[in-house]
């Protein structure tokens, strides 16, 4: 009988060891979008656990001149997260203060390269925040049924929200990249 109880715990034990690799839905969302939300979310708090204690310098840092700056791909991130925001949820184009503000670091040229320096890592965070707290709020509004509608040939909401989070995926691996070059 105790074999079969030591079974047991080691079973249950496994179990909510694994728990943490689940993708669980999140509350106040249709159920796929609240899949996307998960991992949406997971992926920014990985990517801000990284970086969230830079200093001006490590955020400003280009390992070569072809490289993009911690604080400039993080901005990046936003740039795309707040241009698909306001074109799947509000059915817009971004204004020219939206453009000014958020744009910014939507094809990181060498202008804008420029233009993403002397910001602490906490400017671009912050801006994150704002622009993902939009997103859930607008997120909450729209159901399965919007997720799956096309809205150009070939292309429907899930895809532009799966592109925004593979876009996170891809510049977390960069961040990476970028952090383990910093100087020591």
């Amino acid at each position: 009988m105790r074999r079969y109880y030591a079974i047991l715990q080691l079973f249950f034990s496994f179990g909510f060891l694994n728990a943490q690799y689940e993708i669980k839905p999140v509350e106040g969302y249709s159920p796929n979008i609240s899949i996307m939300i998960y991992m949406l979310e997971d992926l920014k708090d990985r990517i801000t656990e990284q970086i969230k204690d830079l200093d001006q310098s490590q955020t400003d840092f280009e390992f070569d001149e072809k490289a993009n700056s911690i604080g400039a791909l993080v901005m990046h991130l936003v740039a795309t997260e707040a241009y698909y925001q306001i074109e799947t949820l509000e059915g817009r184009q971004w204004t020219e203060e939206e453009k000014k503000r958020l744009g910014v670091g939507g094809g990181l040229s060498e202008t804008s390269k420029e233009q993403l320096k002397n910001k602490p890592i906490n400017h671009y965070l912050g801006l994150w925040n704002e622009v993902r707290e939009k997103t859930l709020l607008g997120l909450k509004t729209k159901d399965d049924t919007w997720f799956a509608a096309d809205i150009d040939e070939g292309v429907n909401n899930h895809w532009v929200w799966y592109h925004v989070m593979e876009h996170q995926a891809n510049h977390m691996g960069q961040i990476a990249l970028v952090k383990n070059r910093l100087p020591e």
